[in-house]
């Protein structure tokens, strides 16, 4: 199984009046350079089988974006599990329902950055997961062991390809 785990972009600081944070969108330089940043990580992705996102506004803008960068026409589900205080574990049973496929997961710190530890079987994930961060992760199919990670992407950096590359540097 792969998942590609996505930090949302850059979200307007401002609540639009009446409204929670929930309703925050993307500001509008994340909408434009977002597909810049996911253009080139689209063959590395692949076509995912289906994005799963937090049902937050910036969220839902953010896999909307990478479903259009990847050419994506599938299934574009929202889980409540990925919120941004989103239990770590809760999302295992959506992924156990999935074997064998690839999956992306958009989401929110700290908990994308949480699930990418976990998945690793890291106590932490010791690179920042800046708004727009993609993390791509091999794991075993019908296990709870450590996965592998294939790729770290954060936007204006270069793509990192192994763990020893994407982890060393702060």
């Amino acid at each position: 199984m792969r998942v590609i785990l996505v930090r949302h972009g850059d979200a307007d600081a401002d609540i639009p009046e009446g409204l929670e944070d929930d309703a925050r969108a993307l500001t509008t330089r994340a909408r434009l350079l977002l597909p810049g940043h996911f253009a080139p990580l689209a063959a590395r992705i692949g076509v995912p089988n289906v994005i799963f996102m937090s049902p937050l506004v910036r969220a839902v803008q953010t896999a909307t974006l990478l479903a259009q960068a990847l050419r994506y026409e599938g299934p574009m589900k929202t889980n409540r599990t990925l919120f941004p205080d989103g239990p770590v574990g809760a999302i295992e049973a959506v992924l156990g329902e999935r074997l064998g496929e690839t999956i992306v997961l958009v989401g929110h710190q700290p908990s994308m950055g949480s699930t990418a530890a976990h998945f690793l079987g890291l106590g932490s994930f010791p690179k920042p997961v800046q708004p727009g961060t993609v993390i791509a992760i091999e794991r075993p199919d019908g296990q709870l062991s450590a996965g592998k990670l294939l790729f770290y992407a954060a936007p204006g950096q270069p793509i990192a390809e192994s763990i020893s590359a994407s982890l060393d540097t702060p």
